[in-house]
């Protein structure tokens, strides 16, 4: 046995209490170095367990779902939708109460080509040369439609369907409602290069929710697996000694439970160091992306999105649920070209197109795609009119009100385009689809209705979709 009576005991020998012995043990635990990653008061993963798995509503297109997030809002106009009146009116000040105070030089076409791809004939962008290698396997939503304009609301509203941080995330929400089978790593993985990410850990936030469902956040700037995930390894214990202290912890954490009738945050603590001691097996090997073959690896390419989408897929393919990569660099907001947008823009499709088409080539090919859903856009568009009166340095606004984003795989109709704005690219005009009702059917093909997928809080329903949505069934298989 690891310890004796006097090391459970205090100085006046009496036993001692939970806090106590934790702190002892912490001591001893190498593992638990894993605490501000796995830490419910940080952004740290407090996941599910094998027996927590949960039975979807309906039979799931999808198992699992990437998003892999554009900080900043790429330009639609200027990706999947090609706006050759824009042309014609180069120049033209735009009218109505949200765009007459523009500084800018009127409306600015894109100044990249479009052409059909696919058998399916979609106009890419020549900037996006792999999706549009993989646009079969795509459907395109060019109708989408948020709230607000600015950052930090509509980044909230993408991603918990809410515009003030305090909802749980949709990735808090999936693992809540699906929960599982995955001992050995966490359900809900978010991968960042960069901790200049506006609003932050709210973003992946499991709010109100059990601490369980709340994400894995680290940082992928250094890929080193000692870095990745620091302090993985007992210095001093084994597997076996380690396992011994975790047990004894979980029975004393059992009996405090059962005084109290259950405490969802220590639940979740427990479940926080169970998955943590496995992730000791686990993650060296999942984490380690130089285990892959040199030419997987080129495929992506070596940028740290490139290398966060090729970890994203290691851990879909053992068993994490939900994994959301974020496009960040030395600009908390690199897509957020309200200057130099001509100039900036292709340097950041160039990156971020290799990594995704190469992300779901990679899925396709290991039979992971049909039951695996991508989604590759951000918080909203870039308005069809420049920002800069002065030309060379004409930048894009943002714009909320008709934007793109891509789908693929996971039971979603490949080489579909779905609905369409307005022959200038301002408005949602035709099959509009907001951002609860992405989620509705974001959730719909992971098997969960969003009206059913139900939490009571502080005495009423909540829900990821709120009182909204509806699912886009246009789109799905």
């Amino acid at each position: 046995m690891w310890t004796d009576l006097h090391s459970c005991c205090g100085p006046s020998g009496s036993l001692l209490n939970r806090r106590q012995m934790l702190g002892k043990m912490c001591a001893g635990f190498g593992m638990l170095g894993l605490a501000s990653l796995l830490g419910s008061q940080a952004s740290g993963a407090i996941t599910s367990s094998a027996g927590n798995l949960r039975l979807p509503h309906f039979a799931p297109k999808a198992k699992r779902v990437v998003f892999l997030f554009l900080n900043g809002g790429p330009s639609h106009v200027d990706t999947f939708d090609p706006k050759p009146e824009l042309a014609k009116r180069e120049g033209e000040q735009p009218t109505g109460e949200l765009y007459k105070k523009t500084k800018g030089n009127g409306f600015m076409p894109s100044p990249f080509t479009f052409q059909k791809h696919g058998q399916s004939g979609i106009d890419v962008c020549d900037t996006l040369p792999s999706l549009a290698g993989v646009i079969d396997d795509c459907c395109v939503i060019r109708s989408m439609h948020t709230d607000v304009p600015n950052h930090e609301p509509a980044l909230l509203m993408m991603h918990t369907g809410n515009l003030q941080p305090i909802r749980p995330s949709m990735g808090s929400w999936l693992l809540y409602g699906l929960g599982t089978s995955n001992q050995n790593l966490p359900g809900y993985m978010v991968l960042r290069p960069s901790n200049k990410i506006v609003v932050g850990p709210a973003l992946w936030s499991n709010s109100f929710l059990p601490a369980e469902y709340q994400a894995t956040s680290v940082f992928t700037s250094d890929m080193a697996v000692e870095r990745l995930v620091a302090n993985i390894h007992n210095p001093r214990l084994t597997e076996s000694e380690q396992r011994e202290q975790l047990d004894l912890l979980a029975n004393l954490n059992r009996h405090h439970l059962a005084q109290r009738d259950g405490d969802p945050a220590l639940e979740g603590e427990i479940r926080a160091m169970e998955t943590a001691f496995h992730m000791q097996r686990e993650a060296m090997n999942t984490f380690d992306i130089s285990r892959e073959p040199a030419a997987v690896r080129a495929a992506y390419g070596d940028t740290p999105f490139a290398r966060s989408c090729l970890l994203a897929r290691r851990l879909l393919e053992d068993g994490v649920r939900v994994v959301s990569v974020y496009y960040t660099s030395s600009d908390t907001q690199p897509w957020d070209t309200h200057s130099d947008h001509n100039a900036r823009h292709p340097k950041l499709c160039a990156d971020a197109d290799r990594a995704a088409g190469a992300l779901i080539r990679d899925l396709k090919q290991r039979g992971m795609l049909e039951d695996t859903l991508v989604v590759w856009g951000g918080e909203f568009g870039r308005t069809p009119y420049s920002e800069n009166k002065d030309k060379n340095k004409a930048g894009r606004d943002h714009h909320h009100t008709g934007f793109s984003v891509l789908l693929a795989g996971g039971g979603v109709k490949g080489g579909l385009c779905y609905g369409a704005t307005d022959e200038l690219g301002m408005n949602a005009t035709e099959n509009p689809v907001h951002v609860h009702d992405l989620h509705a059917t974001i959730l719909h093909l992971l098997g969960l209705d969003h009206e059913k997928l139900t939490y009571r809080y502080a005495g009423r329903d909540f829900r990821l979709t709120d009182v909204h949505g509806r699912v886009v069934r246009d789109i799905l298989m």
